[in-house]
Order: C-alpha cells, then sequence, then structure tokens
C-alpha cells in the first residue's frame, strides 16, 4: 500500500543523500592519508560535485546538515583540510617550508569569509525596516537593491568564492607544484577582499536607507495622504498565503481605499499580484500607528495568534469574513465572537453559527453573498459543447477527526473514477491546499486522485 511505503522511501532517500557526501569525505581522507593522489583528486572532485547538487536538487538536506553541526563551513573547512594533508603528505620533506604561506593565505581566507558575513549581517540590519511596502512610492525612503545573493549567503558564497583555492590545492597535491594552490589561494582571497570592500560601501553615511524614524514619519505621512477606508488584515505561515489571495479582487472592487496589511515580512512576495497598496508591519508598536489613521473597517480572512493585537484598536471595525465556507460546524470557530461582525455567504452559514453555539449573536452575522463567484454565470440550460465540465473541490479533513468533514478519503477515489469514465466529461480538481496536513489518509486518496486524472489525461 502506498501509505506505509511512501514513508520509508523518504527515509531512505535522505540516508542515501547522507550516505554520498560522507563516503566521499571518507574517500578523501583515505587518499590524504595512505597518501594516493588519484583517489584524493577524485574523492575532492566528488565531493565538490555532491555539494552542488545538494544546492540545486536537496536543499532542504543541508537544513539538516545544519542541525548536526556540519554546516557548509566545516564541510569546505574539512575537504581543505584534507588537501592540505594530503599536501604535506605526498610532498617531499624540504617542500613543508614552501607549504606554510599556503595554509596562511587559507587561513586569512576563512578569517575574511567570518568577516563578510558579520558585515553582511550588519548590512541587513541596516536594510530591516519597520515597514516594507508594496504599489507604494518609497523612493524618499532612499531604498537600493539587496546586495548580490554571493554576499547574502554563506553557503553560495564560500562554495563558490573558495573554490579557486580548492581547485589550486587539489592540482597541487596532483601535480606536486606549489604554483597552483598559490594562484588558487589567491585568488580566492582576491574574491573575499572585494565582497568585504562591496559590504562595507554600503556602511557608508550616504549609502544607507532611512533610519527607523524617517520611515516611521514617512509612513505617518502616507497615511495622511492616501486616506485609507478599508483594509485586510492578514497573518499566516507560508503555505497560507491562499486564504488573503482569494479576497484580492472583491477588495479592488470595492468603492473605497483599500490597503492590505500583512504582519510577516516573507508574505509580501507571496500575495498575489494586486494594484491596492500593501503594507507590511511586523511590530506591534507600528502596528497600533493605523489608531490615527482613516480606516475605518479590516476584514479578516482567517485567525491567528497576531490577530488580537491588531483588535485592540478601537476606532476600526473588525470583520471575519473567513476564507471559505464549508458545511462542517468546525467553521464555527468561537473566537469569532472576538469581531464585530461576522460576514458570512447566506442563511446556511448563520444556521451553522447559531447551532454551534461558539457565543456568536445573530445580531453580529451579516449575510453578504461570496463576492469571489460573481464571475460565475447563472444557470443557462444544459452544456451545448461536445463536453460538460465538473468540478470537485472537497475541502479538508479539519482540526477535529469528524470523518464527515471531508469526501476524500471515503467517496473521492469512486467519485473520479465514475466521472473519468464517461468520455463527456471534463473533470476539474480543486482539493483544498491542506488536505493531507493533519490526516495522513486524506494526503494519500489525494495522491491517487491525482494519479488517475494523470492517467485520464495520458489516454485521452
Amino acid at each position: 500500500m502506498p501509505e506505509p511505503s511512501s514513508p520509508r522511501r523518504r527515509i531512505a532517500a535522505k540516508l542515501l543523500v547522507l550516505a554520498v557526501p560522507a563516503a566521499a569525505f571518507v574517500a578523501q581522507a583515505a587518499g590524504a592519508l595512505l597518501p594516493n593522489a588519484p583517489l584524493l583528486l577524485a574523492a575532492t572532485a566528488a565531493s565538490l560535485a555532491v555539494e552542488g547538487l545538494l544546492y540545486r536538487w536537496q536543499p532542504g538536506m543541508l537544513t539538516l546538515f545544519a542541525k548536526s553541526h556540519a554546516d557548509i563551513t566545516v564541510r569546505h573547512v574539512l575537504r581543505d583540510l584534507l588537501l592540505v594533508v594530503g599536501l604535506l603528505r605526498l610532498g617531499e620533506q624540504h617542500r613543508e617550508n614552501q607549504y606554510a604561506p599556503l595554509i596562511a593565505g587559507l587561513l586569512v581566507f576563512y578569517a575574511l569569509h567570518c568577516a563578510i558575513q558579520a558585515v553582511s549581517i550588519l548590512v541587513r540590519r541596516t536594510r530591516t525596516l519597520p515597514v516594507v511596502t508594496r504599489n507604494i512610492d518609497a523612493s524618499a525612503l532612499r531604498l537600493s537593491r539587496a546586495p548580490a545573493t554571493l554576499l547574502r549567503r554563506p553557503g553560495h558564497r564560500l562554495m563558490l568564492v573558495g573554490l579557486p583555492a580548492t581547485a589550486g590545492l587539489t592540482a597541487t597535491a596532483v601535480g606536486d607544484d606549489p604554483r597552483w594552490a598559490a594562484a588558487g589561494v589567491a585568488l580566492s582571497l582576491l574574491l573575499a577582499l572585494t565582497g568585504l570592500g562591496a559590504l562595507l560601501l554600503r556602511l557608508l553615511p550616504g549609502r544607507r536607507p532611512a533610519d527607523e524614524q524617517e520611515v516611521l514619519d514617512w509612513f505617518d505621512a502616507w497615511l495622511a495622504d492616501y486616506r485609507p477606508t478599508v483594509g485586510l488584515y492578514f497573518s499566516g505561515g507560508p503555505s497560507s498565503a491562499y486564504q488573503a489571495n482569494m479576497w484580492l479582487e472583491p477588495l479592488a472592487k470595492l468603492d473605497a481605499r483599500p490597503v492590505i496589511i500583512l504582519r510577516e515580512r516573507f508574505m509580501v512576495p507571496k500575495l498575489a499580484p494586486t494594484d491596492i497598496p500593501v503594507v507590511c508591519l511586523p511590530k506591534v508598536s507600528t502596528l497600533m500607528r493605523l489608531e490615527q489613521s482613516t480606516l475605518q473597517v479590516l476584514i479578516h480572512p482567517s485567525n491567528s495568534g497576531k490577530t488580537s493585537q491588531v483588535l485592540r484598536i478601537p476606532t476600526i471595525k473588525h470583520t471575519f469574513v473567513n476564507h471559505g465556507e464549508s458545511d462542517k460546524l468546525s467553521s464555527c470557530n468561537p473566537y469569532a465572537k472576538a469581531y464585530d461582525e461576522v460576514w458570512v455567504a447566506g442563511p446556511a452559514a448563520r444556521e451553522r453559527y447559531a447551532l454551534a453555539e461558539v457565543g456568536v449573536e445573530d445580531k453580529d452575522v451579516v449575510e453578504i453573498g461570496r463576492p469571489q463567484l460573481d464571475a460565475v454565470r447563472p444557470y443557462a440550460g444544459p452544456p451545448a459543447g461536445p463536453y460538460t465540465t465538473v468540478l470537485y473541490a472537497p475541502t479538508w479533513e479539519g482540526w477535529d477527526g469528524n470523518p464527515g468533514n471531508t469526501s476524500v478519503v471515503a467517496a473521492g477515489e469512486n467519485l473520479v473514477r465514475a466521472l473519468l469514465a464517461d468520455p463527456g466529461v471534463r473533470l476539474l480538481y480543486k482539493p483544498h491546499p491542506l488536505t493531507g496536513s493533519v490526516d495522513p489518509r486524506a494526503g494519500a486518496a489525494d495522491l491517487r486522485i491525482r494519479e488517475l486524472i494523470r492517467a485520464a489525461n495520458r489516454r485521452r
């Protein structure tokens, strides 16, 4: 069965990914200690290739290495250290004095790597503003492009900047010519110094962006000039952006001055394309500045821990619209009574809140329909084309373990098989994004349904 075997395959794949770089280091150590120049060369090349493949295909495994205190810096130092050991073992006795400057240069290179990392943290702090925006003219804040990726990501930087030194040491171990190692170490030192200089330039007074107080004054001025009236407030994890995205189009159609208020910096690029001004306010103290704004209503598509922070602002009416409605009682959360109003699609949702008895009074429930469905055309007779399009959009399993929350586990596969068996049916499958996050059976059924659809597409 796919359920038990899939986790085993994932564990086996992870163990294989861990074993390959470990084997490369063992082979490199054997080549250095024997000593054996061809083995040392092959193992070093394999180790570098594995590093590149990890960054390209298995970035999640890098976190596992870091948790094991074997991050990129440790691995790179170990690789170069084994090369130095190989040089000393392979070289003649009188060559040891020639290798001493190379080792010193290598140590200076790693010191520069640490210096670049320290300065990059300082640069990042100067660029971390209390307000992040989209669709707003922020040229007054003297913003500039972020430093190159190599200067911001220590793993990539050490791999590429240190590659000349590693290659030079390897060539010297094979060819017994110290000039290759000297050239490689010198090039790595030059690249490191160039990167350090580029970062230090960003710390000069004229190159820094506006400080925190300047940004806050600018934000207050923008609020006073734009005078927003309605806002969408959202906070959540990286996978929850869909909950806000589904309300962007209805918000843009309002006859008002809308604004989107986020709390997590990583959420800003995850928001779908929109012309609405977007502001991200990570700090509570910055969020409280909205109390002096013209905002009248904040729409909340989800509950989160940070929702309680904005509910403290008494000058704004807070409405809960949810990010989707279903016929399960778990959609009626007791937290909803913290809002001024709960906006629902229609009478069925109103009835669910009454049955759930979660403290939401009927006078606070407002029926607004489902604005996202405005583009759906009303029924105008049976389909005239060769295909009948069927949408299967099951909800997820929920938190309460009720087996009736989702149809995916009990009926999903049979339903999809029956629909796909009809050549006149075009099936659209749109499961809830969190399907399988609580009940593994739902996730497994979802995968099987997707495979059924792929197989039907191949047959067609």
